[in-house]
């Protein structure tokens, strides 16, 4: 088995048409070359967790804790139609899903995180069991 890339985070942005399923199975695809974990993020401007989250991946101050994850990021607001459509459906963001290999929304996911300064400590916490189960 190879192992997984051992990279800084990566944020990337989904594309704003088409079906969610086959833009998350082409990622999934480019993720498996490049030795990556993907996790599909849903978030919003106006969600403060998501923000925190986003910036800190941004920002580099991730880079140590979660090597080699790419994070596919959909926008709630704009994408809310089509990523329910897809199963990321939730009821609290940020949503943060490891996708199965059709390219829907699963069961393994991380919903929902708290405001403040610890926020993004807390997502942490939670997305440590998730991307072990996920192999990363």
């Amino acid at each position: 088995m190879t192992p997984p890339v051992s990279g800084p985070p990566e944020l990337v942005p989904a594309p704003i048409e088409g079906a969610i399923a086959p833009i998350v199975v082409e990622a999934l695809e480019r993720a498996r070359v490049d030795r990556r974990t993907l996790v599909v993020t849903v978030g919003a401007r106006w969600c403060e967790p998501c923000v925190r989250f986003h910036d800190a991946v941004a920002r580099g101050e991730l880079d140590a804790r979660l090597p080699g994850v790419r994070f596919l990021e959909f926008d709630l607001d704009r994408d809310g139609a089509r990523l329910r459509e897809a199963g990321y459906d939730s009821r609290y963001i940020p949503l943060f899903v490891i996708p199965e290999a059709d390219g829907r929304g699963g069961t393994r996911r991380v919903e929902g995180g708290i405001k403040g300064d610890l926020a993004v400590d807390h997502i942490l916490g939670r997305l440590g069991p998730l991307l072990a189960g996920a192999g990363a």
